[in-house]
């Protein structure tokens, strides 16, 4: 769903990400770790069609994303840590404004604005101003809007930062029912434990190099993800 191969983004004289090679198939949830700075944002903006990037390939569902970015992005979804929302809108208005981006049908839009609107407890909020929302209000409200479409592949920057432990747990359920379906989940977390449950794959990210990638249990071996992430970090000495 995601190939990501020999991936350089270089920002001045700094390598934000040297050399990546990364590979997300479908049904995967696959977690992206690494310390702050270690180049994930840059990879998942990257891979979402935001960021140039100096060197390497990326293809989406088998589309290279250079020759055809906006064939990639019909079918990706990116949320980022911190959304910028047009706090001058209602809720409603601003998904309806994210529907008609993605060209999402009067039936599609409706049964999925009142399907996730009512699963992460917003229906009562969507006619308010989102200048008025609290930081986990808009991150469910952006949430709503990553779904209106219906993505094959979701990525996903820190996405439990601002929820409540009720909107946490389904947002878990969202991804595993997408890839149920067949598309795939590309996120990163600084939560370890999350990614350690929730995850199929995982790979670990420092300095803008690949660590270490793999099937979780074979990373995890007898250790938790913490224990293996720590150790990691902590080669360089």
């Amino acid at each position: 769903m995601l190939k990501i191969a020999h991936l350089t983004k270089t920002y001045g004289s700094k390598k934000a990400v040297d050399d990546l090679n990364l590979h997300i198939q479908k049904g995967e949830i696959y977690g992206f770790i690494g310390h702050n700075g270690a180049g994930k944002t840059t990879t998942i903006k990257s891979c979402a069609g935001i960021l140039q990037f100096d060197a390497g390939d990326i293809w989406v569902d088998g589309m290279p994303l250079k020759e055809k970015p906006l064939d990639c992005k019909r079918i990706i979804a990116y949320l980022p840590d911190n959304p910028d929302l047009y706090e001058f809108f209602t809720g409603i208005k601003y998904v309806e404004f994210i529907a008609d981006i993605y060209g999402v049908s009067g039936d599609m839009r409706r049964r999925n604005i009142e399907k996730y609107a009512d699963m992460f407890g917003m229906t009562q909020d969507m006619g308010q101003l989102i200048s008025a929302y609290s930081h986990g209000m808009k991150q469910k409200l952006a949430l709503i809007s990553a779904l209106i479409h219906e993505p094959k592949l979701l990525m996903l920057d820190e996405p439990f930062t601002g929820l409540d432990p009720k909107a946490s747990h389904l947002l878990k359920q969202v991804m595993r029912d997408i890839c149920e379906k067949g598309g795939a989940i590309f996120f990163s977390t600084h939560v370890l434990e999350v990614a350690e449950k929730l995850c199929n794959r995982v790979a670990i990210i420092r300095n803008g190099k690949l660590v270490v990638a793999g099937a979780m249990a074979d990373v995890l071996g007898d250790e938790s993800l913490e224990e293996v992430f720590l150790e990691l970090e902590g080669s360089d000495a």
